[in-house]
C-alpha cells in the first residue's frame, strides 16, 4: 500500500461510512466497516522508483475502519527488485611463487580480490501492515497519522517500519514519513530515514480525477559505496555517491462505478544513476476495485 496510499484508505473508509448513513436508519448504523480491494498495475511504482523492474503487478488488501476515524489493514503485491546475485569479495595482498609480497613499479604492495561467497537477497513479494487515525476538523481541513510495517518475508534484511503524518487543506496535502525500524543496518531504509511528500487532488467532470505529487527521500546513511580506490601510499579509500533523491508524478483517474477505478500515471526521479536509479520517465496504467 505504501505511505502515499494510506490517505486513500482513510478516505475510502470515510466514503463507505457516508454511504451507509445514506441508506441505513440511524438505529441500524454499524460503527465498524470492512472492505477488500484488488488491483493490477503495469508497473508498481513507489516514491518514484519501480518495485517490479518495470513489470506488472497484481495487488490486493483488506481494511477495517471505525466511524471514529481509526483504520487498519494489510496489503500485498508481487515485486522484483532485479538485483540479481551479490558476491562477497575479500581483498588480500598478492604473493608471488616464492611466498613473498608482490610490489608494483612504485614499490607499493599489490592486492587481489577473491570471491568468498554469493547469494541473492531480492524478495519476490511485499506484505504491508498498517494502522492509523484520520479525521476532518471542518469541510476544508483534515489530518491523518499512521504507522506501517513493510515486510518482505522471502528477502533478507529488507523489512522496515515507518510512522507518518499528513494534513490536507482543500485540494493540497503535505506530509512526512519517518523510518523507526530497519533491518538493513547501516544502509538504506534504516531507522532515521525521512520522506517528505506533498500533492494536490482535483475532482474533474464525468467522474475523472487529477493528481499531482512530489517527494524527497532523505536517507540517514545516504552515502552509497561505488568502489574502492588505492592511493599512492597504499591507503584504500571508498568512492561514494548520495542516495537522496526527488521524485514527482501525476495521475488521471476514472471512476467506472461497479467496474472499479482506472488510472493513467507518470512517475520519475532525479536520483544518481551511478547509485542505480533509473531516471527515465515511467508511464503506467492501473486498475483497482473495492468490495
Amino acid at each position: 500500500m505504501k505511505n502515499q496510499s494510506l490517505g486513500m484508505v482513510a478516505a475510502s473508509g470515510a466514503l463507505l461510512s457516508t454511504a451507509l448513513l445514506a441508506v441505513t436508519p440511524a438505529v441500524a448504523q454499524e460503527p465498524w466497516s470492512f472492505s477488500a480491494n484488488i488491483g493490477a498495475v503495469s508497473n508498481y511504482m513507489w516514491r518514484g522508483v519501480t518495485q517490479t523492474g518495470d513489470q506488472a503487478a497484481v495487488q490486493g488488501g483488506l481494511d477495517v475502519a471505525h466511524e471514529s476515524g481509526f483504520y487498519a489493514g494489510t496489503w500485498a503485491s508481487n515485486i522484483d527488485w532485479d538485483e540479481g546475485s551479490s558476491e562477497d569479495v575479500m581483498i588480500s595482498p598478492l604473493f608471488g611463487d616464492d611466498g613473498m609480497p608482490v610490489y608494483d613499479d612504485n614499490g607499493l604492495p599489490m592486492y587481489v580480490g577473491e570471491t568468498v561467497g554469493s547469494d541473492s537477497n531480492s524478495p519476490n513479494y511485499e506484505l504491508d501492515f498498517y494502522a492509523g487515525y484520520g479525521n476532518a476538523i471542518n469541510d476544508d481541513f483534515s489530518y491523518d497519522i499512521s504507522a506501517i510495517y513493510y515486510a518482505y518475508p522471502d528477502g533478507r534484511d529488507s523489512d522496515f517500519a515507518e510512522i507518518g503524518a499528513s494534513a490536507t487543506f482543500k485540494w493540497f496535502t503535505l506530509g512526512l514519513a519517518y523510518t523507526v525500524y530497519g533491518e538493513n543496518d547501516g544502509g538504506l531504509f534504516d531507522d532515521g530515514d525521512l520522506y517528505y511528500f506533498g500533492g494536490a487532488d482535483f475532482t474533474l467532470p464525468y467522474d475523472f480525477g487529477f493528481n499531482l505529487r512530489a517527494g524527497y527521500y532523505q536517507f540517514r546513511h545516504d552515502d552509497v559505496v561505488l568502489g574502492t580506490m588505492i592511493l599512492d601510499d597504499g591507503t584504500m579509500v571508498d568512492l561514494t555517491e548520495t542516495a537522496n533523491y526527488w521524485n514527482y508524478g501525476a495521475s488521471i483517474t476514472k471512476d467506472a462505478g461497479d467496474f472499479g477505478t482506472f488510472s493513467f500515471n507518470w512517475d520519475q526521479n532525479n536520483g544518481k544513476q551511478d547509485v542505480g536509479y533509473d531516471t527515465d520517465p515511467k508511464f503506467w496504467v492501473g486498475w483497482n476495485k473495492e468490495f
